[in-house]
Formats: structure tokens, sequence, C-alpha cells
């Protein structure tokens, strides 16, 4: 891993850890795992890859390892299991894990704002009545990608059995690429890759706007873990936010688009997706990002669907998050 040294050195200009400050200079405890979803990681996770190598875990005195994991599913357990301190994790899945098993989990953060898009290749065919009969590329039928194309169609008056679902893991957009798909269930950052490519996508609708109350992804830990080391996940709270600020400064853009490398993008293809990303305001920098009204809808709509078993009493909300950490964190970022 580069040192703090070599990173002010090369990007000096960028000023993105400009100086380390008094919060560097106390000794850094125990060492937190911080487990990011998909290998190679997600683009939602390019915020936990600038706090690391752009030295805003250390600036805050957080002394934190960034691990990926398959899908967050799998880093969630690792959580639970004890082998992992914090990982980003499906929020639905979190809460189904409470409720249904009494899994002692905690989110201490969260990204509320889903990047799923369906779009088009064509843009003679954009509309949800172009889609029925149609084949659409999804990771697997009940899948993610699968879930949110029913979600998006509901609005639209289309149903999901109306449309033919083709399981592409996350190569729907290569299909579209290769013109053998017109239509995809894509994340932001695939639109850049698409771009890039010569093959303009025609955006049919989001899951943001056909259901406003869909929530992303949480920042979650086990509760006696942070018991042990409160201040630790403090300070990663706040490194990670401080991440989130710099990622929407414009004048940081080729580096940030230098640290996503890891995620298979291009330099080009980054600069555009991190603005993408930004406009649909994924890293909460203000905030914990743990939308009550959100999650609460989430909950009610898991009890509905079934999601949360019959029977299982359903999380409340002041059981799901701990918002003191990431309140102490802010007073930490304004020292």
């Amino acid at each position: 891993m580069r040192s703090i040294t070599r990173l002010v050195s090369c990007g000096a200009a960028l000023g993105l850890v400009a100086a380390l400050g008094s919060h560097d200079a106390a000794a850094q405890g125990k060492k937190l795992v911080f487990a990011t979803p998909g290998i190679p990681p997600i683009f939602a996770a390019v915020v936990v890859l600038v706090a690391d190598q752009d030295g805003f875990f250390k600036k805050y005195g957080a002394n934190v390892e960034v691990r990926p994991f398959d899908t967050g599913a799998a880093a969630a357990r690792a959580v639970v299991a004890g082998d992992i301190d914090f990982a980003l994790a499906p929020a639905v899945l979190t809460a189904n894990q409470i409720s249904n098993a009494g899994v002692d989990l905690v989110a201490l953060w969260g990204m509320p704002n889903p990047d799923f898009v369906l779009g088009s290749t064509d843009p003679k065919k954009a509309s949800c009545k172009d889609l029925v009969g149609q084949p659409v590329g999804v990771d697997s039928v009940g899948g993610q990608r699968s879930i949110m194309l029913k979600a998006m169609l509901g609005p639209c008056g289309v149903a999901i059995a109306d449309v033919q679902q083709v399981s592409l893991g996350s190569n729907a957009g290569a299909a579209m690429i290769a013109g053998q798909l017109t239509f995809g269930v894509l994340h932001i950052d695939d639109l850049a890759v698409l771009e890039h490519q010569g093959k303009p996508v025609t955006t049919i609708t989001t899951i943001k706007k056909a259901d406003p109350m869909a929530y992303n992804i949480l920042g979650v830990a086990r509760r006696d873990r942070v018991a042990q080391d409160r201040d630790g996940f403090v300070r990663l709270l706040a490194g990670l936010t401080a991440a989130a600020r710099a990622m929407k400064d414009t004048k940081n853009a080729d580096r940030i688009a230098e640290i996503a490398a890891p995620t298979g993008r291009t330099k080009a293809e980054a600069k555009t997706a991190i603005a993408d990303y930004i406009a649909n305001d994924e890293w909460p920098t203000d905030d914990d990002g743990l939308d009550k009204v959100k999650l609460e809808a989430l909950i009610a709509d898991q009890v509905k669907n079934g999601g949360i078993q019959p029977g299982k009493t359903p999380v409340t909300y002041d059981r799901l998050v701990d918002r003191t950490l990431w309140r102490d964190a802010a007073a930490l970022l304004a020292k």
C-alpha cells in the first residue's frame, strides 16, 4: 500500500490530504477490517478506496484495513461471524437478519440512494411499453437486478412476467455493448462504460424515480464490537465522510478516477461515473445517510412481502441504527 508521503507527493496539486493535522498525532488503535462488496469492488465503494489510499482514515486516527468480499451479503456474514469489523451490506439483508434471526448488527452509516437504471441502447425504444416481450439483462432471475427490474416496471404498468429476463451476472452492460441486448438493468457506472464504448444508453427509468423510498447500502458492525472500540469506529466514520467531501470537489476528479482503478473502469469512465454518482447523491457528506423515513419504509415493505418472516418482530429504526457515532465523527471533523 502506498505511504501517505508518496500519496501527498504524487497528488499535492489536488490537495486531498494537504495537512494531516493533530488528529493523526494520537496513536492509532486496534485495526478495524472494513469489507467492501464485489471483486472487483462495486463503484459505490470508491469512497472507501479514497479514504484508505489518500489517507483520510489515517488523518483522523483510524487504523483501517480494506478487504474486498465477493458480495455485500458475504461481507455481512463475515461481520456476524466476527471475522470482519465493518462492512457495506444491503439494507434489506440487514433488516431481515436482525428481524428473523436476532443478529446483533447495528448500522452506523449508509448510502440511501440506490444506483440502478433501466436502460436501452436504442433511443427509439425508450419507454416501458417497448420492453413488453423483449429480453432484458439482469444478474439472475430473483437476483438484485431482477428485483430492481420488477420495482422499476411496476409504476409503468408492466409486470415482470411481461418481459424475458436474461441472467448475465454483472455482464448486462457487456451484452449491450456487443449488440446482443437492447435493454438491461445497469449500475450508474455501467452507463459510463457504454457511453465510452460508443453505445450511449437512453434511461427508461431509475429505481430512485420508480421507488423514491428505496434504500441502498448500510455500513454495519456487530454491536458488541462497537462497544469494544467505539472511538475507532468514530474515527473510521470521520475518515469516510472526509473522503466523500473530497470527492465532491471537482479539482480532485483526476486523482479519484485513478484511485477507482480497482473497479475495472478506465480513468475516463471513472471520471464520468464519479460525476454521475455525485449527481445521484450517492455518498453522504453532511449526515450519516441513515434516512429514517426510507429505512422504516423498507422495514414495512419487508413485512409486507415476507422478507421479515410471519411471527417475527420487525426491527425498529432505533434498534437498527446508532447515530451517536457519526455525531461524534462530525464533531471530530469540525475541529
